[in-house]
């Protein structure tokens, strides 16, 4: 119960000094960051206000602008995928529909998942995103 107690407090004490917090919890590993992003078991997770079509496009010249190669594109009504390989990692990024005007995008760098890596594709996404 005391190390339960501590390590509530510990989690606490980090995100309210708006430092970056991993949790694992079953198996599951989540991570909380003070800004827009969640990284979950590998994934790094972010809304963006646009519609689905828009942020599509931005991902889709992502990709393009980071000279991925094997694209592999599969796009829904709601929903799409495109797996890559960038600079010798396999890249996945799921585009998702969550409601008018907000769309969640997933992006999954390497075997494991690399955070940074993933980051670096969102700003882009963003940039992008920002052109259109």
């Amino acid at each position: 119960m005391m190390r339960k107690n501590i390590f509530l407090l510990g989690t606490m004490i980090l995100l309210m000094t708006g430092c970056n917090a991993v949790i694992s919890m079953q198996g599951k590993v989540a991570g909380i960051s003070s800004g827009k992003f969640l990284y979950q078991d590998g994934n790094l997770v972010s809304e963006y206000s646009a519609d689905i079509d828009a942020v599509w496009k931005a991902c889709e010249k992502t990709v393009l602008d980071l000279k991925a190669t094997d694209v592999q594109k599969d796009r829904g009504i709601a929903t799409g995928v495109i797996k890559a390989v960038i600079q010798e990692e396999r890249v996945t990024i799921k585009v998702e529909y969550a409601k008018k005007n907000l769309t969640s995008v997933s992006v999954f760098v390497g075997t494991v998942g690399n955070n940074m890596a993933s980051r670096l594709i969102h700003d882009r996404i963003i940039s992008n995103l920002s052109q259109n």
